[in-house]
């Protein structure tokens, strides 16, 4: 059968470029007479994979000498953990913005192991919005400052960078890494689960500055440890490596075609044709204030939760797939990041205009 366009917020769709080369080089990696799959995470071959993905990370973000850029395990959900184990020792206090439930979760982590401060929340409003900070609000004394700087579930970003002062800033890029250009000195660590923009689920980037490394707690397991990790080039033990060769594979396609400023300008040309039409519709309505929309993750409403399942149920036939919204929050949601091409945000709203108007 032909191949659905898949709106769903992760795992995500993957340029079809990657694929079919992923496709072509499963039995034999480049001469190696093995698939990658298959290959010791401690042979050349793949240091050279793992290599060239911290390099195009790099390349692609401009990240400076001076931070650590790490292939680890345990997805998005473990560093909620590690990052309190890891630099939540000075003050034994952090401050957070809570604009969804990953920020929440990370926040219920953190106060399992010290003062964990909420600086500013969107709860009021069902997440539909970025509250606004200054440095005043932030306490001088935290280890370390947080925020989910795009909120997958409730599509909103933030339009701006807090100021935190002297305080660290560390950030959940997971649902927006590398879809536009971003200024990692702006943040002391910045880390995101691949398997929304940048490869398949089961491998965490962590980009962490090294005056942050050596401060974790001694009951930090040797796993969760950063600078264990670090030391070892993320090699402390088996990496998940085909997830790293993949990574490999899309940060390559990025680069190809035209790195992220080229990505910033598709992706917003394709979430302006989304927005445009759900602010025209009489039926439909997105669900977030316009100046902290997402570009990645659209959710919108019908108002009427029969009509929103009839319009999943209907897109889905049609091979519109994966658009019901979170189970929190109901609803439809179109996940649009780089892989999915322009025209599948065009086929969908042209979809979107047939049923509206047979459902008037």
């Amino acid at each position: 059968m032909p191949r659905v366009y898949n709106f769903s917020a992760g795992p995500s769709m993957l340029p079809v470029e990657v694929l079919q080369r992923a496709a072509d080089e499963m039995l034999d990696y480049k001469g190696s007479g093995q698939s990658v799959m298959e290959m010791s995470h401690r042979s050349k071959v793949f240091e050279s994979i793992i290599q060239e993905a911290e390099q195009l990370v790099r390349e692609l973000l401009n990240v400076p000498a001076n931070y650590k850029v790490l292939f680890l395990q345990g997805g998005a959900s473990t560093q909620f953990a590690a990052i309190p184990l890891n630099f939540m020792n000075g003050s034994n206090k952090a401050d957070f913005i809570i604009t969804g439930q990953w920020a929440n979760k990370a926040y219920q982590e953190a106060a399992k192991y010290g003062s964990a401060r909420i600086v500013a929340s969107s709860k009021d409003k069902t997440f539909s919005y970025i509250p606004k900070t200054t440095r005043e609000d932030f306490d001088p004394e935290a280890d370390y400052a947080y925020i989910c700087f795009n909120n997958t579930i409730y599509g909103t970003k933030f339009n701006y960078i807090p100021d935190t002062g002297d305080v660290p800033l560390i950030a959940d890029i997971s649902s927006c890494i590398m879809s536009e250009p971003l200024d990692v000195t702006k943040f002391a660590m910045v880390y995101a689960g691949a398997q929304k923009n940048i490869g398949p689920a089961g491998l965490t980037l962590c980009i962490i500055r090294e005056d942050m490394l050596g401060k974790a707690r001694d009951i930090t397991p040797t796993m969760l440890n950063y600078q264990i990790m670090a030391e070892n080039d993320s090699l402390y033990n088996t990496p998940p490596c085909y997830a790293i060769y993949m990574c490999k594979l899309v940060l390559e396609h990025l680069k190809e075609t035209g790195g992220l400023e080229a990505a910033k300008e598709r992706n917003e040309k394709k979430a302006k044709l989304l927005y445009d039409y759900l602010d025209s519709s009489d039926l439909f309505k997105a669900t977030v204030v316009p100046e902290d929309r997402s570009l990645m993750n659209v959710p919108f409403v019908t108002g009427n939760e029969e009509l929103d399942a009839k319009f999943v149920k209907e897109a889905t036939a049609a091979g519109f797939i994966n658009l019901k919204g979170h189970r929190t929050v109901g609803g439809m949601r179109a996940s649009i990041y780089n892989a999915m091409p322009y025209e599948g945000v065009e086929a969908l709203v042209d979809f979107m205009k047939k049923f509206e108007m047979e459902n008037k």
